[in-house]
């Protein structure tokens, strides 16, 4: 079986999917694992790296895809990639279907078997291929350099000659992967910090790293419907949202930095910042939009781009991971390694719908659309009965 690893072709990726380390442990017992020349330029990896961990480099993309079996990336393979699939290939990578589920047809209707590692279930024995979360991490580490780059003063308090300088104050929306890393560092830069989320649950975790929890009044209806099976945050009630901006409105006013990384999967991201608040903020207020990728959670965010609006500057990047692809490509290619090793048996890759993990990030399969989320947002049928199938790939 042949393993292949191509050259990002997204605007501004600079990950690469496998890491030398990690392609010397996936290889042998009948893999071969090859490499687009300069596929890990961005992150560092010169070409000379992957030969001496053993890994093949292939000259261009035409020729790696034409032999690869199972094909390992970070982002959504372009239309023009798709064609260059062979029939039953497996493709690995961050296909984010949800919010593009004609995606689906378009890799069903190639034949391939599409896994994705952002449908992976949050279970205990899944967390080591969980790359939602390691890139949240590198994200939300990130996020607060950006504010701490941006904002005209400093972090932390300060006692000197000249005089006593307050430490800035932030606030993060969102305490899931990407909030706490961003409590954790900007507390660590000496910030005061304050968070909210909509899940109760998470109030301890707050605290533990220093930074004050943002209570929103809560019917027990609304703790019980905060979150869903696999962790993630819902979408709340009108009411709710009522409730949770007038308390948000005073925080901001007073905010030097914003960070907000609310998502629901597959929907828009919740709009959690007015334009009203942003021209309650001090001029020279950074905002950093995490959730720009999906709307945005901040009313004057423009994804992709970074602007001032009254004085406050609103950061919509897209990628944060990718502008620290060092670390962000380590932890992604020790997830999609930990999930190659846990799908091929014996030099194939088995596609067993009987496993929790298999059947969560299956996408597409023997031409169909398989995975039930994204039959759903299909409006396809989401009855269909699941067989184990063993042997896509060789």
């Amino acid at each position: 079986m042949k393993i292949a690893v191509p050259r990002e072709t997204a605007p501004g990726e600079t990950r690469v999917a496998l890491t030398p380390q990690a392609g010397a442990q996936l290889a042998g017992d009948g893999v071969e694992v090859i490499v687009q020349a300069g596929a890990g330029e961005g992150s560092s990896i010169p070409d000379d790296l992957y030969r001496d961990a053993g890994v093949t480099i292939a000259p261009d993309a035409p020729s790696l895809y034409g032999q690869a079996d199972l094909v390992l990336r970070v982002g959504r393979p372009s239309d023009e990639e798709i064609e260059m699939l062979k029939p039953g290939t497996v493709l690995i990578g961050t296909l984010g279907v949800l919010s593009n589920p004609q995606l689906a047809v378009r890799l069903a209707s190639a034949g391939i078997t599409a896994i994705s590692m952002d449908a992976i279930p949050r279970i205990t024995r899944a967390q080591s291929m969980d790359s939602l979360s390691s890139q949240s991490t590198v994200g939300g580490y990130k996020a607060v350099l950006l504010a701490a780059n941006r904002l005209p003063k400093f972090f932390p308090l300060l006692t000197t000659a000249a005089g006593t300088v307050r430490p800035a104050r932030g606030i993060i929306m969102g305490a899931g992967v990407a909030g706490l890393m961003a409590i954790g560092t900007a507390r660590r830069l000496g910030a005061v910090v304050e968070a909210t989320d909509v899940r109760p649950v998470v109030k301890e975790q707050v605290q533990s790293l220093g930074a004050t929890f943002l209570d929103v009044e809560m019917t027990d209806e609304e703790k019980a419907q905060a979150e869903t099976a696999g962790g993630y945050a819902r979408e709340m009630s009108d009411d709710y949202k009522r409730r949770q901006a007038e308390l948000i409105a005073q925080r901001v006013s007073e905010a030097d930095f914003v960070i907000t990384t609310a998502l629901i999967p597959g929907r828009p991201a919740p709009r959690l910042i007015t334009e009203a608040m942003v021209r309650s903020m001090k001029p020279g207020s950074v905002i950093v939009d995490m959730a720009a990728e999906a709307g945005g959670n901040c009313e004057l965010t423009e994804p992709g781009r970074e602007v001032v609006k009254d004085g406050v500057t609103i950061i919509g990047l897209t990628n944060l991971p990718a502008m620290m692809p060092g670390s962000a490509t380590q932890m992604y290619a020790k997830n999609v390694q930990t999930l190659v090793s846990h799908l091929v048996h014996e030099g194939r890759v088995t596609i067993d719908f009987g496993d929790e993990i298999t059947r969560g990030a299956t996408i597409t399969h023997q031409g169909e659309v398989v995975h039930e989320a994204t039959r759903s947002a299909l409006g396809l049928d989401t009855d269909r009965a699941e067989s184990s199938s063993g042997g896509a790939g060789r």
